[in-house]
């Protein structure tokens, strides 16, 4: 029974010595390795590794792409002496373990210090040499790519690689900003007035256009209208003519009917005087020269 025991307990302990003297480094991984807090060894490949138990030490550090953003913008003037806010982020990895734990013990934060002056400065010195406009539109993609490869030339030296360096924001601080969209407002409130003056201008030179087309398209009417209207009455005279030279007395007798007619048509409940012997009363003479009159009741 003592010797399955200690079988059991040379088991354990073989398995609890294994385990602390294997390590796995994994592909995303780089492993550094100590003794005694001295550096020893660079794992760069992905494995099953071994140490010494309780006398040596591993530490991984990460091998993809590491973000570096700038925790505020940075105040940089341009070739005109004006001021930009800039703000940055940047891409950076490990690229040899070895030289990044001898640089800077290891020390991600401090590998973020070192890198984000070195990109401060570079970027600095590039909108400096620029104007505004070249900054922010026609060479900003220049600027990115002139700081990156000189904050890489210096990130190498610690062991590590700048992939990329993206200007998030670059605009006027705040107190220029103001005064910007001061004269923004103030330039488009005149622009707006000016168009609008035009468009009263336009608006007046239509409304009295209108109206001369609308009194002459009334004047050739009126014309037009006068001309149909004299010509109907021409036409009607020389049939009146042409019905008088045919039978005076009948004309005479159908005129005279016509007046009758319209003189006692809203007569109905009114009362009409007029003398007997009144020539409107009086028909067409008869053959024997004798008059005919209407007898009134």
């Amino acid at each position: 029974m003592k010797t399955v025991v200690a079988l059991v307990a040379l088991i354990v302990a073989i398995a609890l010595v294994l385990s602390q003297s294997l390590y796995t480094v994994d592909q995303k991984q780089f492993a550094v390795k100590f003794r005694l807090g001295e550096f020893i060894d660079a794992k760069t490949e992905a494995g099953l590794y071994f140490k010494v138990p309780l006398v040596q030490k591993v530490k991984f550090y990460d091998r993809r792409l590491l973000t570096l953003a700038a925790p505020e913008p940075d105040r940089i003037t341009t070739s005109e002496k004006k001021p930009l806010k800039v703000d940055f982020i940047a891409y950076w990895r490990i690229i040899d373990v070895r030289k990044y734990y001898q640089s800077v013990t290891g020390d991600e934060e401090a590998a973020k210090r070192r890198l984000a002056q070195t990109i401060r400065a570079n970027l600095a010195q590039e909108i400096n040499k620029r104007t505004i406009h070249e900054v922010i539109s026609t060479e900003r993609d220049k600027i990115m790519t002139e700081a990156r490869q000189k904050a890489d030339a210096d990130a190498r030296t610690i062991g590590v690689e700048v992939v990329d360096v993206r200007l998030r924001r670059v605009e006027l601080p705040d107190e220029v900003l103001a005064r910007v969209y001061q004269r923004m407002e103030s330039e488009r409130k005149r622009v707006a007035n000016e168009l609008r003056s035009l468009g009263a201008a336009e608006s007046e030179r239509d409304r009295a256009d209108a109206d001369r087309q609308r009194e002459v398209i009334l004047a050739d009417a009126y014309q037009q209208a006068q001309k149909i209207k004299g010509e109907g009455d021409a036409r009607a005279s020389a049939i009146y003519a042409a019905a008088y030279g045919r039978n005076p007395e009948f004309y005479w007798f159908y005129r005279r009917l016509g007046a009758y007619k319209a003189t006692f048509k809203n007569q109905d409940n009114n009362v009409l005087v007029l003398d007997p012997s009144s020539e409107f009363l009086q028909f067409p003479k008869q053959p024997g020269g004798s008059a005919v009159t209407i007898p009134i009741k």
